[in-house]
């Protein structure tokens, strides 16, 4: 939102009357013929970029305003050349005007030029023209001092790549992929503004080439790289390192370019033939003899393979040594790019990655450099047939493990999961059983990494992982309070406000319960579904119940319990799914009491009960010890109304025997009198000290599901009217204890009243109280053997107008 006063000016520049606006123009026009542009003509500047961006409608200037802005694009001063570049993108250039690509244009050209070119490139023509002239440019001798071109010459050239690669045509990647060749592999190895050699007489020409030197100070005795230092460069080096920035992406998108550029690339491969290539591809010194592409691909591995070289030089400045892991991240990614095109290289740079991996894996502040390393063993070391085992357990265990609170590790790995979720689930064992280790970037900062998750998650849902995932899901609160204990209790004894010190911190300490925080620490799944001293732990870490972070965890609980079972139904069979009937049970008394997220839990289970419920029936049948062990607990009435009810409603909706034959006479007599036992209860005394009255649905579903079981079986029948009339009477005396609001009694009643009418019926109760499947999903108006859809086209001919 926008403060008082930006709205205020926003609003002004919308509403300003266009002949004020024209004066405002004229005085624009004056200010600009000066020599000298100062903070008068800034702000005037900056006062025309809000009025013109303040509307979505886009505006022309004076033809005069507007050549006075494009001279600004090439002012000493940055300030002017962004300003009036911002200018003139939200205008429209003069009628008839087209884009002028001429040499001129190019020498004085600059980013934000640049930008502005690209901007008003109105077709792909454009675009493609502005790239040829580009492109020219590199070719002609440029001029020397500050107004040289070449420096941005690549970053416009990446932009258009990014936004519009069909625009290049195969001659500009033939062009391109040479030049980056020449700059990354020959330029200059010496230092580009000379060092004095000593002496009283020392001048210009007694300055001597200075060769370029390593990051640890040592003269460098090889070609030029980003990681040379020297007290100044060359314009070949910049262009070294600016080539470098945008090699991986030309790498990956310079496919996408002309369908020409297949034939030129044809011709330039039916050059050379084909082994030839592969056998002087392993040698630098007849790698001219390749195609562009090819020539392009070697290089950039000897460039890669160089900066490997280069990291492991202690660099005398922490700036550099973090370069020197900026570039090994880069390098690495590099020759992943190679090897996919070129599999040839694969077995050449294997060699340098493991030993680079073994150099860098017991260092985790190397860890972002490791994660490129595990892509490339997960891209190509199937092929090379190496033993990838020890970076996934470095990948899956420590990372997680140890690292869980650095947030750019978390962006990156979770990134680098989501990217290849389906290649892991395929070829590395490890991963659908770290979840318990993954979870601890969620748990650690939920609102960061959630849509990660909402993601991932469904690939580490397996018919062996799916229980105790369930079990990790829902206590992920209780193992976000112990990440904060564990990062705490490395620190001093942090006390409250009050200087009462925190029992949590203390329990988490002792050793007495820390089997019960290892477990929630654990790296991998298998050593058991869950604590078997859950309500201990969740009385330990009742403090931590109002921490945020704590708290930001349990609101994605139930988002991500939603895909959970979404994914567990296509994976498990009945067994499976009958165990987790059971967990749902039993750990909806079993939950770290945090203000409202019971209840959501609850109402999730209660949602997907009935859906594993009406997918498979047989699940009532098979858990009927346990739905009746639940449903028979008169205290979960008052304290699990939601999942309760539904309890209730599963057990008279699928307790028959046309959903399971298995289903006998003796168990809906049992679940009948369990459930009888409970409404009874409910309704013949006041509710608990301290507990509100029972919900009316409660008791509506109890009632419904007595006449349904009694319906099925009418030996119950004369049992539930009797309830139901005794029901009737009682509430003409007058309120009732176990029910405080007027107009829920009524409904009550009502609800008894026609439950009771349908039982003077049993034939008809049974067929209204649970209907045979065509009744309830009736296909009537598909099937052709009768009258109906007949008579529903005949209908449908007569309402519709003619």
């Amino acid at each position: 939102m926008y403060s008082h006063g930006s709205e205020s000016l926003i609003k002004q520049a919308r509403e300003i009357q266009e002949s004020e606006l024209q004066k405002f123009h004229s005085r624009l026009v004056k200010l600009l013929q000066g020599k000298e542009l100062g903070h008068e003509a800034v702000d005037s500047l900056q006062r025309l970029h809000l009025i013109l961006s303040a509307t979505k409608y886009t505006r022309t200037l004076p033809p005069e305003l507007q050549k006075r802005l494009q001279s600004l694009l090439s002012s000493p001063a940055e300030q002017f050349q962004v300003l009036s570049s911002a200018v003139l993108r939200e205008t429209l250039p003069l009628s008839g005007q087209e884009v002028n690509y001429n040499q001129e244009n190019f020498i004085q050209l600059n980013s934000h030029a640049a930008a502005l070119q690209l901007s008003q490139a109105g077709t792909r023509a454009d675009v493609s023209s502005l790239c040829a002239h580009l492109l020219r440019s590199l070719d002609s001798r440029q001029s020397e001092g500050p107004a040289n071109p070449l420096a941005h010459t690549l970053p416009i050239l990446n932009s258009v790549l990014t936004h519009s690669p069909e625009c290049l045509t195969a001659d500009h990647v033939t062009l391109l992929s040479k030049k980056l060749v020449d700059w990354l592999r020959y330029a200059s190895i010496t230092q580009g503004g000379g060092a004095p050699s000593g002496g009283f007489f020392t001048g210009p020409r007694s300055r001597q080439p200075v060769p370029i030197a390593e990051l640890d100070g040592t003269v460098s005795g090889d070609f030029f790289t980003v990681l040379c230092v020297g007290q100044g460069f060359t314009e070949d080096q910049w262009m070294n390192v600016y080539s470098f920035s945008m090699l991986r992406h030309w790498l990956l998108t310079y496919h996408s370019v002309s369908s020409a550029n297949n034939t030129a690339d044809t011709d330039d491969r039916s050059e050379v033939d084909g082994s030839v290539v592969s056998m002087v591809s392993a040698t630098s010194s007849s790698s001219r003899l390749l195609p562009p592409k090819e020539r392009l691909r070697e290089k950039a591995f000897q460039y890669c393979q160089r900066l490997i070289e280069q990291s492991d030089r202690k660099a005398h400045k922490r700036t550099d040594s973090d370069l020197q892991k900026a570039c090994l991240v880069e390098a690495v990614c590099i020759l992943d790019c190679v090897c996919g095109e070129d599999a040839s290289l694969v077995f050449r740079t294997f060699p340098c990655i493991k030993a680079l991996f073994g150099r860098l894996s017991s260092d985790l502040s190397f860890a972002r450099v490791l994660l490129p390393i595990a892509q490339f063993y997960l891209n190509h070391g199937e092929m090379a047939a190496v033993d990838c085992e020890s970076v996934w357990t470095l990948v899956f265990g420590r990372f997680p493990a140890e690292l869980f609170n650095n947030p750019f590790l978390a962006h990156e790995f979770l990134r680098f999961l989501r990217l290849n979720v389906e290649s892991l689930q395929l070829r590395v064992p490890q991963y659908s059983h770290s979840f318990p280790n993954l979870l601890k970037f969620l748990a650690w900062d939920s609102p960061a990494v959630v849509d990660d998750f909402v993601d991932l998650l469904p690939s580490l849902v397996t018919a062996g992982t799916a229980v105790e995932l369930l079990h990790t899901l829902l206590d992920l609160p209780c193992l976000s309070a112990t990440l904060v204990l564990q990062v705490r209790s490395t620190s001093l004894p942090i006390s409250e406000p009050g200087g009462r010190g925190l029992l949590s911190l203390d329990a988490f300490r002792s050793q007495s319960f820390r089997g019960l925080f290892l477990f929630l620490l654990r790296g991998e799944a298998g050593s058991g579904d869950t604590i078997d001293r859950l309500s201990t732990l969740h009385e330990l870490l009742a403090e931590t119940a109002d921490w945020p972070r704590v708290v930001q965890c349990a609101q994605t609980v139930p988002v991500l319990l939603h895909i959970y079972f979404d994914t567990v139904i296509a994976v498990a069979d009945e067994k499976l799914l009958a165990h987790l009937v059971q967990v749902m049970l039993e750990r909806s008394s079993l939950l770290l009491s945090i203000p409202k997220y019971n209840k959501e839990i609850h109402r999730v289970f209660s949602c997907h009960l009935l859906r594993l419920c009406k997918l498979h029936p047989s699940l009532v049948v098979d858990q009927s010890h346990e739905l009746l062990e639940f449903a028979g607990a008169t205290a979960k009435v008052y304290s699990k109304e939601e999942i309760y009810t539904h309890v209730v409603w599963v057990l008279g909706e699928y307790l028959s025997a046309s959903c399971d034959s298995r289903c006998s006479v003796s168990l809906i007599t049992s679940c009948f009198e369990t459930l009888e036992a409970v409404l009874f209860e409910i309704t013949s005394s006041a509710p608990p000290p301290g507990a509100d009255c029972p919900v009316p649905r409660v008791v509506t579903s109890l009632m419904s599901a007595l006449a349904k079981l009694a319906s099925r079986s009418h030996d119950l029948i004369p049992r539930v009217s009797l309830f139901l009339s005794k029901l009737r009477t009682v509430t003409r005396g007058g309120p009732v204890a176990w029910c405080s609001d007027e107009e829920d009694l009524v409904a009550i009643v009502t609800r008894g009243e026609e439950l009771w009418s349908l039982l003077k019926a049993p034939g008809v109760a049974q067929s209204v109280l649970t209907p045979p499947p065509p009744v309830t999903t009736p296909q009537w108006h598909r099937d052709t053997n009768v009258a109906m859809p007949l008579r529903l086209r005949a209908l449908t001919n007569l309402t519709h107008s003619q």
